[in-house]
């Protein structure tokens, strides 16, 4: 192939300087290599062979002479290809053939592991439970007092087209706005796909052979009966099951069922005649372990013959059968349960205030068809209705009572009462272990943890001596070269100074002044922060004003808990505002003191020097207006010690309460560097003026 477009490119480009054609082309024709070359230059092609033409006759796709043998020789080996091609694939198969037998197993295997994946993915997707199967047996009626219990299952191809329409909005929302139209749109959707289908409970007695489901047209009885048939497939093909909790029936060898209108023009069947040769197919068929599902049995006949031939039926299912569920809307069906304790009645819900079916099933009842009720709802002539329930009180005068009894509807309220209250249980025990793993996360490696801190504070407390005995014996040191310049009349003061730095280190490091009384505790009001002992003295907010009993409601982070009012007191105000300025902070007043200490020779010098002009600025202005008092006293402090020698502080206080103002002044008659200071006047209302020593 190479040297046959080799010597076709070398043809062509010598057709194309020749003016034969516009520009070189090799192509295929027939299965042949060839050129391109116009019809009336095939004249430089002498003993070629024309292959083919162009549509317009213009083009000529000739075979070069040159090309003929090599053409003819790629055939002869395309062909020889083809051949030993097919002895290959022919080999392959004869062993492929030969291990029919094996392949054929793994594929089975294949397909089982397919299936096994497919069944686990749409579980998945359907977020479904594993059902359990009741052993053969099975006699343990204390329990286990149940042969099918099924908790909240819905209808399995219901709640697909549902899981299917919510997850194609959710593929549409991704490209959605957020804006607050679209979210509440989306809201809707949502709520809408997790409230349909609505999930019933299905439950049977082991000793049940025949359960008869009655109630309104619309009411979700075939719906019903038909999710039990759909969970009992499921289950034996190994599937999950949209239901809640843990599922459990017995095994049924057949599940075998009469639903819809079977009637047909060709074979002659009526809707009756239809419906009874079907039962007569399941009547031979059906064994002990069958599960019959009959809807709407004994109708489209004379409801008195309906009425006799169904209960017949019935009858007969109840010896031969594991369990057979009807649906009728004959009451004297429900009347079988009076003679035999095989039967069970169940009726579908009906809300008489919004006219509605509400699809729950109520176990044990006996449900009305509200045939009346539904017509008047959807509009039909008041006379007609009316005239309609005079003639079946004529008809049905004994069972009107019965049906209609104050006893009925109570015990419906109080089921739902009862419903409501385990639902708030449920909710408050789930708080109540929420708290519980939040207290307990809290409390885990308390010990450790407070070993740890003692260890850490203890030896900050080491670091804080070394220190305050350095900064102590510096100021000795000092104070005993001061003595040797300073003149006799100046000891008093010098001594007094030095004595002034000490203290002030000292009151530096005393505890909070804020002691407990015993037998004196804080009144908490409500909404007010206060520190609580039990929980190791956090600050917990008051949630409820303290009760009779002395104990008051405190609430820290996500922990409430109620504590003796004894345990409880105030947070740390003014008194104690030293103890909880930072390490850093008494560093630097000490700091301070002791400059002012080494200055003081030269400040004794000329105990007149008068103070900066008392012009307020914003530099030498400090605001406390709406700080409690310990903060207001932890910034009066530092912006003392701040203040350069002679120098004005105006203090802003305000009026109200005068708690803030008190204190200011107490701070400022006992602060070593305050010379004098005055209160607010008419010019300064609400402000106090210190001077700075």
């Amino acid at each position: 192939m190479e040297n046959l477009e080799s010597t076709l490119k070398q043809v062509s480009a010598r057709i194309f300087q020749a003016g034969g054609i516009d520009r070189p082309l090799v192509t295929k024709r027939r299965s042949r290599m060839c050129v391109a070359i116009r019809a009336n230059r095939r004249s430089l092609l002498p003993g070629g062979v024309v292959l083919d033409t162009s549509s317009s006759g213009a083009t000529y796709f000739m075979e070069p002479r040159e090309a003929i043998e090599l053409n003819n020789q790629e055939v002869r080996l395309m062909n020889s290809e083809r051949l030993e091609e097919q002895a290959i694939m022919s080999l392959l198969t004869a062993e492929t053939a030969q291990s029919e037998r094996q392949i054929k197993y793994l594929l089975d295997r294949v397909l089982e592991v397919d299936l096994a994946f497919a069944r686990a993915a749409h579980a998945r997707w359907m977020n479904g439970v594993c059902p359990n199967f009741i052993a053969e047996g099975y006699e343990n009626l204390e329990n286990n007092a149940l042969s099918v219990d099924i908790d909240g299952i819905k209808h399995p191809l219901l709640l697909e087209s549902s899981l299917r329409k919510f997850s194609d909005f959710n593929k549409s929302s991704s490209s959605l706005s957020s804006d607050q139209e679209s979210g509440i749109t989306n809201s809707r959707i949502v709520s809408g796909a997790f409230s349909f289908p609505v999930p019933v409970d299905i439950k049977i007695g082991h000793e049940v052979k025949v359960v008869v489901i009655s109630g309104p047209n619309t009411g979700g009885k075939t719906a019903s009966m038909k999710t039990l048939g759909l969970a009992s497939l499921m289950s034996k093909a190994g599937m999950y099951l949209p239901a809640e909790n843990n599922p459990r029936f017995p095994w049924f060898d057949l599940v075998l069922a009469d639903i819809g209108d079977h009637q047909s023009l060709e074979q002659s069947l009526s809707t009756f005649s239809g419906h009874i040769s079907r039962i007569n197919k399941i009547l031979d068929v059906a064994s002990e372990n069958s599960l019959v599902l009959l809807d709407e049995i004994g109708s489209g006949t004379d409801p008195s013959e309906g009425v006799a031939l169904s209960a017949s039926i019935l009858q007969y299912l109840k010896d031969r059968v594991k369990l057979a569920v009807v649906t009728t809307h004959y009451a004297d069906l429900t009347c079988l349960k009076e003679k035999d304790a095989r039967f069970e009645n169940a009726a579908m819900e009906f809300s008489l205030e919004s006219l509605q079916p509400t699809y729950r099933i109520l176990w044990g009842s006996m449900g009305e068809s509200n045939a009346l009720t539904i017509a008047e709802s959807i509009g039909f002539d008041r006379k007609i209705i009316e005239r309609a329930k005079s003639w079946v009180k004529k008809l049905t005068p004994e069972k009107m009572p019965k049906l209609n009894s104050v006893l009925y509807q109570s015990l419906v309220e109080e089921r739902d009462r009862l419903e409501t209250q385990e639902k708030r249980v449920v909710s408050l025990h789930s708080d109540v272990m929420k708290i519980y793993h939040e207290i307990l996360n809290e409390a885990e490696d308390l010990d450790g943890r407070e070993a740890a801190l003692k260890a850490k504070e203890t030896q900050q407390i080491q670091q804080e001596l070394e220190v305050v005995k350095t900064e102590i014996d510096a100021i000795v040191e000092e104070f005993g070269n001061q003595l040797r310049t300073t003149s006799r009349d100046q000891f008093n003061s010098l001594l007094k100074e030095s004595e002034s730095t000490i203290a002030s280190i000292v009151e530096a490091l005393q505890p909070s002044n804020d002691v407990e009384v015993e037998g004196s505790f804080h009144t908490p009001q409500l909404g007010e922060q206060v520190l609580v002992k039990g929980l190791g003295s956090k600050l917990a907010t008051v949630v409820e004003a303290p009760a009779d009993d002395n104990t008051v409601l405190v609430q820290y982070g996500k922990i409430r808990v109620r504590a003796n009012t004894s345990s409880i007191k105030a947070p740390s105000d003014g008194k104690d505002a030293m103890s909880l300025v930072p390490l850093s902070r008494r560093k630097g007043w000490r700091t301070k003191n002791l400059k002012n200490l080494r200055s003081l020779s030269e400040t004794r010098k000329d105990e007149e020097i008068p103070f900066g002009p008392a012009v307020q600025t914003s530099k030498n202005t400090i605001d406390l207006r709406g700080m409690r008092v310990g903060e207001a006293t932890h910034h009066v402090s530092m912006a003392i010690n701040e203040r350069g020698s002679n120098s004005v502080l105006f203090i802003i206080h305000g009026m109200g309460t005068g708690v803030l103002k008190e204190r200011v002044i107490q701070l400022l008659r006992d602060h070593p560097r305050i010379a004098k200071f005055e209160q607010e006047s008419p010019m300064n209302y609400g402000c106090t003026i210190a001077y700075i020593k």
